[in-house]
């Protein structure tokens, strides 16, 4: 069962409060819905401070690549590749933009409401729907290559690479296709929770081999050419009194850099652990539903309350905390030069100093939540919001 990420966190929690009673056959919880409750003030997203800016930002430029997300809790942002921006919306279809100015290179119409996407490799644009159509366009032109269908929606990027297109659909399931032809070649599925957030991101492609994050709070690593479980490790345990907090979905995308790869669960926590073999390294009690951000000597990652932390790459030991965007439903990190960025409910974007955490910019991309994490390129950082509006920002 998945909510989307776009209803605010106070209704997120009494939609899943109502699935958990149902589910247990209570009849109510005390004190949640009371007007007399006085976590509902708790509850307000944290009011924006004024700070003083230590970094000038530049808004490079801006586009409209669709909308249509309000409602789905979708997190749907750009890719970047050969000095290209590749976007799409569930109304809007695909756009292809240079990096650089903004300006629209080609444009590819569908009646598909996209919602996965775009996935980007081997001369292919990919991206899914929401009625499990997957469209494979050609990277040059925004020509359609092949189509292909799995049995559920798509919410998650397509990955391609060594000749097959990875696609991930909400019910658990990986698919993969022939890049040049789009033939099945092998899925795998895994077993879904009773209770899931909304929300799963792309898997990772490493030297042949996969890795998937799990709703059940492991990450598993499967053989590029059929598929083949190596090996599974829970990130977080699913513990607790109820489904509601057994929730240990590792929903964003793990992050390899060289051997080491980085996953983080919504049960707050953070692993890196050893890829060829599956065996943990360090694991740290901070993490969220985002994927991490990875720095030369830091981790960065967004919990689900909206704190942002700064783990030792090579420990785990936190380093900071920026506690002033908590329930602002602030987006996975991205990290570019010396700060780590973040997106909010209300268009705003965060700009934190690596060393410290603290505030170095503010700037806005209109005045729609941005759900998805910023995409950095050529320090040129993009930030899509749920209205289609694509930002491009450099920082001075």
């Amino acid at each position: 069962m998945k909510f989307p990420r776009s209803f605010s966190p106070s209704l997120r929690v009494a939609l899943l409060a109502t699935a958990v009673v149902a589910m247990s056959g209570c009849s109510t919880i005390g004190g949640w819905f009371s007007s007399k409750d006085s976590s509902k003030k708790a509850a307000k997203p944290t009011e924006l401070a004024a700070i003083t800016p230590t970094m000038n930002v530049a808004e490079l430029w801006n586009a409209k690549v669709g909308g249509g997300e309000g409602h789905l809790g979708l997190r749907q942002g750009p890719v970047v590749d050969s000095g290209r921006v590749y976007a799409a919306a569930v109304k809007g279809g695909v756009y292809a933009l240079d990096l650089q100015t903004g300006k629209a290179v080609w444009h590819h119409e569908t009646k598909v409401q996209v919602s996965g996407g775009p996935g980007v490799g081997e001369g292919l644009v990919v991206v899914g729907g929401l009625e499990g159509e997957v469209i494979a366009l050609d990277a040059a032109t925004g020509a359609e290559k092949w189509t292909a269908k799995v049995g559920n929606e798509v919410i998650a990027a397509p990955t391609v690479g060594q000749g097959r297109v990875f696609v991930r659909s909400v019910d658990g399931r990986v698919t993969a296709f022939d890049s040049a032809t789009g033939e099945r070649r092998w899925f795998w599925n895994h077993d879904l929770p009773t209770l899931t957030a909304r929300g799963n991101d792309g898997v990772t492609l490493g030297p042949g081999v996969l890795f998937v994050g799990n709703d059940d709070g492991t990450v598993t690593m499967l053989a590029v050419n059929d598929g083949h479980p190596l090996w599974d490790l829970p990130i977080a345990q699913p513990e607790g009194r109820n489904e509601l907090e057994r929730m240990a979905d590792v929903d964003g995308t793990p992050v390899l850099e060289g051997g080491t790869l980085f996953a983080t669960s919504m049960k707050k926590t953070t692993m890196a652990i050893d890829a060829p073999n599956g065996r943990p390294m360090w694991s740290a009690e901070h993490g969220g539903p985002g994927r991490p951000a990875v720095g030369s000597d830091r981790v960065v990652v967004t919990e689900a309350d909206g704190g942002v932390f700064a783990l030792d790459k090579s420990s785990g030991g936190a380093l900071w905390q920026q506690a002033g965007l908590l329930r602002r439903d602030v987006t996975a990190p991205a990290v570019v030069g010396d700060v780590a960025v973040v997106g909010d409910l209300d268009g705003y974007v965060h700009w934190l100093r690596l060393s410290d955490g603290a505030f170095a910019a503010r700037t806005r991309a209109g005045g729609d939540a941005i759900l998805a994490a910023p995409v950095v390129s050529d320090g040129i950082v993009l930030v899509q919001n749920i209205d289609g509006r694509l930002t491009a920002f450099r920082a001075q």
